[in-house]
């Protein structure tokens, strides 16, 4: 029997590939990447692809800075690991949580490290029912959350998250959590109903959830300032001020998942200084490190610090934590990946890049006949596929438009993501003007080829 030798051979014998269709990759064998060129990879033949969606919304200085893997070098070869348990630190974790603290918006006064977002949400859940329970507020544990919101894939990460295919055959959700509206005007938004009045049915439905949980019960809601994986959805005008009213006159906490939006995504440092949001806990990963080491923070409150503090005292300990938890590689990758968004102006890149894509992107496809809407803030874009703009009809089945644009943007250079059909944007940081256009242009040829298979297969 012959052996599979190739990587593709051997990836297709081996590995069980996250949100893939294991039949289909059995039967077509993976896309193998093999490097990395600022905002280009290339796979193993060497055909190049401007990677539009940053890797996985996370890649913010592009994909060979060397700075970064120098950064990794030097503190593998001085200390390559070691924990944060039981009071033992090391340099660059005591740096990165120091500089969180000072780049976190106001309040937020001390830092827990994962590996991973998903991991960071699933903290952040034990460390409020934790709090809760230190302040003699037992009953206080269900969450908050919106259909459509992506918070992780663990078991309680996994729960907040309101996405079918992360919960169906899971099992989940398995905690106590609530989904409300996904504030997403093109699906949920009534034929003529105003972005004001939207805003205020959403926030009357919050206050009816609330009602009937009780908010003696509820811990706190958890949201994206700007949806991502949901289908990179902005909440309409307002809508942020009215839930943090809401859930500050019945004492709910406001997490912020800035996973995505953070460092730079919505043209500000934080998708919470985009949409006015004060946080008592933010979550952030990606784009900490750019993905070039898997690391998450979670920055909350004194208030929530000091009811921690305090209950880890009466037990000896905070029972909670992960080998990799500030992970010195990890660490000083990010503090590394920090300095170069900070000395080169890459959240002002940013917004400035991302100010004119939003332009383009509108000017471009508005009218497409394939195309309902353009929607995004900064660096981080959507466009809505869909059979009739008039009515909002996708063409059958939904996401099947979507997937053939995902598919055939490859042959023109270009690696984007369909939700369905939703197509998103998310290029890295470093991008320039005329990269953008050549993004937008890859995009054209795409769309335009979609348009004709759709026609050729009578589907519009």
């Amino acid at each position: 029997m012959t052996m599979p030798n190739s990587t593709a051979e051997l990836d297709r014998a081996a590995h069980l590939h996250p949100y893939t269709d294991a039949r289909k990759l059995e039967a077509e064998g993976p896309r193998v990447i093999d490097r990395g060129d600022g905002v280009f990879v290339f796979d193993e033949q060497g055909n190049s692809y401007l990677e539009g969606l940053s890797g996985l919304w996370s890649v913010g200085v592009g994909f060979n800075q060397p700075r970064l893997v120098e950064a990794a070098a030097e503190q593998m070869a001085r200390l390559p690991y070691y924990h944060t348990f039981a009071q033992k630190t090391h340099g660059p974790a005591a740096r990165l949580a120091d500089k969180l603290v000072e780049m976190t918006p106001e309040g937020l006064t001390r830092v827990f490290f994962t590996s991973s977002g998903s991991e960071a949400n699933d903290t952040v859940v034990k460390m409020l029912w934790y709090f809760n329970n230190a302040r003699g507020r037992p009953e206080k544990k269900k969450f908050i959350s919106r259909l459509g919101g992506y918070h992780g894939i663990t078991i309680a990460s996994g729960s907040l998250t309101g996405l079918p295919w992360n919960h169906t055959d899971f099992d989940l959700p398995a905690i106590p959590v609530r989904h409300v509206t996904s504030p997403n005007a093109w699906q949920n938004a009534r034929d003529g109903e105003s972005e004001a009045d939207f805003a205020q049915r959403l926030a009357d439905e919050l206050e009816a959830v609330i009602a009937e949980e009780g908010a003696e019960t509820i811990a706190a809601f958890i949201g994206e300032p700007l949806m991502g994986a949901g289908g990179v959805i902005v909440p309409p005008e307002g809508y942020w001020d009215k839930v943090q009213e809401i859930c500050r006159r019945h004492e709910i906490l406001i997490v912020a998942d800035e996973v995505i939006t953070g460092f730079g995504r919505t043209g500000n440092l934080w998708g919470c200084d985009t949409f006015g949001i004060k946080p008592d806990v933010l979550v952030m990963s990606k784009q900490l490190t750019s993905s070039y080491m898997p690391l998450a923070a979670i920055a909350i409150s004194d208030e929530i610090y000091q009811g921690i503090a305090d209950n880890s005292a009466r037990h000896g300990t905070f029972g909670h934590g992960f080998t990799a938890s500030g992970h010195p590689v990890a660490t000083a990758v990010a503090l590394e990946n920090i300095a170069i968004i900070e000395e080169q102006g890459l959240v002002a890149n940013g917004a400035a890049v991302g100010a004119a894509l939003q332009a383009e992107l509108r000017r471009r496809f508005g009218d497409h006949p394939l195309v309902g809407e353009v929607r995004g803030t900064g660096m981080i874009a959507a466009v809505q596929l869909c059979a009739d703009r008039s009515t909002r009809r996708a063409l059958a089945p939904e996401g099947k438009l979507g997937g053939y644009v995902f598919e055939r943007a490859h042959d023109h250079g270009l690696i984007i993501r369909n939700i369905k059909d939703a197509v998103a944007f998310c290029p890295p940081l470093i991008l320039s003007e005329a990269q953008m256009h050549d993004m937008l242009d890859r995009f054209a040829l795409t769309l335009d080829d979609a348009l004709d298979w759709a026609r050729a297969e009578g589907l519009v």
